[in-house]
Protein backbone atom coordinates (compact mmCIF):
# COMPACT_ATOMS: atom_id res chain seq x y z
CA UNK A 1 0.00 0.00 0.00
CA UNK A 2 1.14 3.51 -0.92
CA UNK A 3 -0.22 6.53 0.42
CA UNK A 4 -0.44 9.42 -2.18
CA UNK A 5 -0.87 13.37 -2.07
CA UNK A 6 -1.39 15.06 -4.80
CA UNK A 7 -1.08 19.14 -4.37
CA UNK A 8 -0.50 21.95 -6.98
CA UNK A 9 -3.61 22.61 -8.91
CA UNK A 10 -5.18 25.86 -9.11
CA UNK A 11 -7.36 28.43 -11.18
CA UNK A 12 -5.04 29.14 -15.09
CA UNK A 13 -6.13 31.48 -17.81
CA UNK A 14 -6.07 29.46 -21.12
CA UNK A 15 -1.86 29.53 -22.54
CA UNK A 16 -1.67 29.26 -18.74
CA UNK A 17 1.21 26.32 -16.80
CA UNK A 18 0.79 24.87 -13.80
CA UNK A 19 3.08 22.12 -11.71
CA UNK A 20 1.23 19.39 -9.99
CA UNK A 21 3.58 17.41 -7.44
CA UNK A 22 2.55 14.14 -5.83
CA UNK A 23 4.34 12.83 -2.43
CA UNK A 24 4.22 8.85 -2.21
CA UNK A 25 4.97 7.11 1.11
CA UNK A 26 7.06 3.93 1.73
CA UNK A 27 10.42 3.24 0.57
CA UNK A 28 9.84 1.21 -2.72
CA UNK A 29 9.03 4.67 -4.37
CA UNK A 30 11.73 4.10 -6.99
CA UNK A 31 10.93 0.96 -8.13
CA UNK A 32 7.02 2.00 -9.07
CA UNK A 33 5.60 3.39 -12.56
CA UNK A 34 4.28 6.27 -11.43
CA UNK A 35 1.30 8.28 -13.82
CA UNK A 36 -0.65 11.00 -13.84
CA UNK A 37 -4.32 10.79 -14.82
CA UNK A 38 -7.13 12.98 -14.93
CA UNK A 39 -10.95 12.65 -14.49
CA UNK A 40 -13.57 15.34 -15.74
CA UNK A 41 -16.83 15.98 -14.82
CA UNK A 42 -18.88 12.36 -15.79
CA UNK A 43 -16.18 11.23 -17.40
CA UNK A 44 -14.04 8.16 -16.71
CA UNK A 45 -10.39 8.34 -15.23
CA UNK A 46 -7.66 8.28 -17.59
CA UNK A 47 -3.96 8.70 -17.72
CA UNK A 48 -2.05 11.21 -19.32
CA UNK A 49 1.23 10.43 -18.69
CA UNK A 50 4.02 8.37 -17.15
CA UNK A 51 7.40 7.27 -16.27
CA UNK A 52 8.92 3.99 -15.40
CA UNK A 53 11.57 3.86 -12.84
CA UNK A 54 14.35 3.85 -15.74
CA UNK A 55 12.62 7.71 -16.05
CA UNK A 56 11.71 6.70 -19.81
CA UNK A 57 8.31 8.41 -20.75
CA UNK A 58 4.91 8.35 -22.25
CA UNK A 59 2.14 10.27 -23.04
CA UNK A 60 -1.12 10.65 -24.43
CA UNK A 61 -1.08 12.40 -27.78
CA UNK A 62 -3.62 15.38 -26.21
CA UNK A 63 -0.61 16.67 -23.91
CA UNK A 64 2.36 15.63 -25.91
CA UNK A 65 4.44 18.32 -26.27
CA UNK A 66 2.76 20.32 -23.38
CA UNK A 67 3.17 18.33 -20.61
CA UNK A 68 6.23 16.93 -18.78
CA UNK A 69 6.50 14.31 -16.24
CA UNK A 70 9.37 13.80 -14.08
CA UNK A 71 10.23 12.11 -10.62
CA UNK A 72 12.93 13.07 -7.66
CA UNK A 73 13.10 9.15 -6.03
CA UNK A 74 15.08 11.23 -3.43
CA UNK A 75 12.07 13.12 -2.11
CA UNK A 76 9.47 10.06 -3.24
CA UNK A 77 7.63 12.91 -5.69
CA UNK A 78 6.56 12.89 -9.19
CA UNK A 79 5.61 16.17 -11.01
CA UNK A 80 3.78 16.95 -13.97
CA UNK A 81 4.42 20.44 -15.68
CA UNK A 82 1.64 21.99 -17.42
CA UNK A 83 2.05 24.50 -20.47
CA UNK A 84 -0.30 25.64 -22.50
CA UNK A 85 -2.95 24.75 -20.87
CA UNK A 86 -6.67 24.55 -22.81
CA UNK A 87 -9.91 25.06 -21.13
CA UNK A 88 -10.06 20.94 -22.13
CA UNK A 89 -7.61 20.25 -19.68
CA UNK A 90 -9.63 21.16 -16.93
CA UNK A 91 -10.09 18.09 -14.61
CA UNK A 92 -9.50 16.71 -11.29
CA UNK A 93 -5.62 15.09 -11.50
CA UNK A 94 -4.45 12.10 -9.90
CA UNK A 95 -1.24 10.21 -9.39
CA UNK A 96 -0.79 6.68 -9.11
CA UNK A 97 1.24 4.18 -8.49
CA UNK A 98 1.86 0.59 -10.69
CA UNK A 99 4.33 -2.13 -10.72
CA UNK A 100 3.90 -1.91 -14.61
CA UNK A 101 3.74 0.25 -17.16
CA UNK A 102 0.08 -1.17 -18.43
CA UNK A 103 -1.24 -1.20 -14.64
CA UNK A 104 -3.07 0.50 -12.64
CA UNK A 105 -2.23 0.45 -8.44
CA UNK A 106 -5.15 0.16 -6.26
CA UNK A 107 -4.52 2.93 -4.43
CA UNK A 108 -5.48 6.82 -5.20
CA UNK A 109 -4.89 10.46 -3.51
CA UNK A 110 -7.27 12.81 -3.07
CA UNK A 111 -6.70 14.62 -6.35
CA UNK A 112 -6.28 18.47 -7.35
CA UNK A 113 -8.09 20.38 -9.29
CA UNK A 114 -7.52 21.95 -12.43
CA UNK A 115 -9.36 24.53 -13.86
CA UNK A 116 -8.78 25.90 -16.93
CA UNK A 117 -10.82 29.50 -17.42
CA UNK A 118 -10.73 32.64 -18.83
Amino acid sequence: QVQLVESGGGLVQPGGSLRLSCAASGSRFSVYVMGWYRQAPGKERELDALITSGGRTNYVDSVKGRFTISRDNAKNTVYLQMNNLKPEDTAVYYCNAALTPWGRGDDWGQGTQVTVSS
